[in-house]
């Protein structure tokens, strides 16, 4: 008579002959220990009980038995692999490789099928409230939102009033983050409609892991990511003028210091567009001209990953010498195009964020798919009193605050921080929001010899077509590394892992990726390193720098 393998992860001590294993089982050793950091967190691969949860029993069954000096040379194989490739990233002054951790993140076909769908409902609605907004802001006039919501936003474009793009479209890509809480239902916690950057990291984990650690696909049947630029590409030739047969595409990038240059020049490489800078591009009769070694070029779609403020010298901070001189005017005109579109911003403000179950509403008549995490607003009266009550039991957050900075976590902090973070508040009530402090789930991590649970989050991108949102399969999960810490990105010491979305048992070939014929026959791709410019100079540098966004 067969026996029952006991998925329950190995304690302290335990013999290993009762984990199901003859070996290695030490590696989840103490997993589940009660008194670990935020021990009421929901944990994706294990139940309380310490059964395996079903996505992630194939993946832990392939992981439990192996030595811990086998999961260390792997890892160790994933950071050269990032350093050769020029993958890094500086923190506190030291460039270092990404870190991508060996142990993938499992989301389920069924799970996925939810996600998928909350996120098309949120792109749809925030693209008609984008289209609203600048142009006769009808959701003010019913009075679902109050106008000095809208404009006191500091990423809110007067300048961008009636620029409709041709196909409708303003939000090309969207980098939608959630989180799991202690229940285990994912909750958005923000938008990012602007420059959302991390997608690059979603294809080269893939790409390394598939690399370093093929047996573990053996089992799984994982959806692909490596056709995103297929679908970008798509999106933005649509979104040229209709007269436009042959849309010329490119990539505007800050240049070589910025933070996310790797990504810029990954996809216009992908894509097979050109990768540029502002000095490359001219305007002339309101129609945007790319330099190259074989005279002009008209340029048709400029694909920016640079700041409203840096991208028009002529409409926004004239000192800017990262964007083109005229492309508002060119785009008003008709003749170019933007994505993201000028003003994107105020549809990811983190207190219009809160007005989102209103706008889907309102403009889908729809209930949420996917809710929002409970949030106070500090510029409403009753709300502010609320949080200035309890400000000890809450999570603190500027409205304009990106990459992590300015967050205040109440329960960590000490009475003189609690006290100035009450005096901003009551100065700038706008300027801030607050929230329960959310034990985000837990995956297990490599940290040291052993696996561990540590926090992460999800961010899925959507690129829009104007006829349909396409959502990668997955997305960037970042990792709180540090010990019992709730901040996932890297610029606070944080680190990704590959997200894997299985395939639904019927799922046709073509989702099929690194499945059960193996990956292990495929060559590695050769890369290569990533373009350099020419030296700027400090200001200029500066200037990159500041487009920078954290992943």
């Amino acid at each position: 008579m067969s026996r029952a393998v006991d998925r329950r992860p190995a304690r302290t001590g335990a013999d290993p002959e009762t984990n199901g294993h003859e070996s290695g089982s030490a590696l989840f050793d103490g997993y589940l220990e009660p008194d670990r950091p935020n021990p009421d967190a929901f944990d994706e691969m294990f139940n309380a009980d310490g059964s395996v949860r079903a996505p992630y029993r194939q993946l832990h069954d392939a992981i439990a038995p192996t030595a811990a000096a086998d999961l260390s040379a792997r890892s160790e194989a994933l950071d050269r692999a990032y350093m050769d490739q020029g993958i890094t990233f500086s923190l506190s002054g030291k460039e270092r490789p990404f870190p991508l951790d060996i142990v993938p993140r499992v989301i389920s076909a069924s799970e996925w099928s939810r996600l998928q769908r909350g996120i098309v409902q949120r792109v749809k609605a925030l693209e008609a409230f984008l289209a609203d907004v600048y142009n006769d802001a009808q959701i003010v006039r019913d009075g679902v939102l109050p106008r000095r919501l809208i404009t006191s936003c500091e990423h809110f474009k007067r300048s961008a009033h009636l620029l409709n793009p041709p196909n409708g479209v303003r939000i090309h890509v969207a980098g939608i983050d959630l989180v799991r809480d202690q229940e285990g239902t994912f909750r958005v916690l923000e938008d990012n409609l602007r420059n959302p950057s991390g997608v690059s990291y979603v294809m080269e984990n893939r790409r390394t892991m598939a690399r370093v650690f093929p047996d573990l696909f053996t089992r799984q049947r994982v959806r692909q990511v490596g056709d995103y630029s297929t679908h970008l590409l798509h999106a933005l030739r649509a979104a040229a003028a209709p007269n436009v047969a042959d849309p010329n595409v490119v990539v505007l990038t800050p240049g070589v210091y910025n933070s996310a240059y790797f990504e810029h020049s990954l996809l216009a490489r992908q894509m097979g567009v050109e990768l540029v800078e502002g000095r490359d591009l001219f305007c002339r009769d309101n129609v945007v001209y790319m330099r190259t070694t074989e005279g002009e070029q008209r340029v048709d779609v400029v694909y920016r990953r640079i700041d409203d403020d840096f991208l028009d010298p002529l409409q926004f901070k004239p000192t800017s010498v990262l964007g083109v001189a005229g492309i508002m005017n060119a785009a008003r005109a008709g003749n170019v195009v933007i994505a993201n579109a000028v003003g994107n911003g105020v549809g990811d403000d983190k207190l219009v964020y809160t007005y989102v179950p209103q706008m889907i509403k309102y403009y889908l008549d729809e209930r949420p798919i996917i809710p929002n995490v409970t949030t106070l607003r500090c510029w409403l009266d009753g709300e502010r009193e609320e949080v200035l009550d309890s400000l000890d039991q809450l999570v603190i957050k500027p409205v304009e605050g990106s990459g992590g900075y300015g967050i205040l976590f109440g329960p960590n902090a000490s009475p003189k921080e609690l006290q100035k973070q009450r005096k901003a508040i009551r100065d700038d009530p706008r300027g801030w929001i607050a929230q329960p402090v959310v034990q985000l789930s837990t995956v297990p991590t490599k940290v040291d010899d052993r696996l561990v649970p540590r926090h992460v989050d999800l961010r899925p991108f959507a690129v829009n077509d104007g006829e349909d949102v396409f959502v990668l399969p997955g997305g960037l999960t970042r990792v709180a590394l540090p010990k019992g810490s709730l901040v996932v990105n890297s610029s606070q010491g944080g680190g990704s892992k590959d997200t894997w979305v299985l395939a639904a048992s019927r799922a046709p070939e073509a989702e099929r990726e690194l499945g059960e014929r193996g990956i292990a026959s495929k060559a590695p791709d050769s890369r290569p390193a990533a373009e350099q410019g020419r030296e700027l100079t400090l200001d200029q540098q500066q200037q990159q720098q500041q487009q920078g966004r954290d992943a």
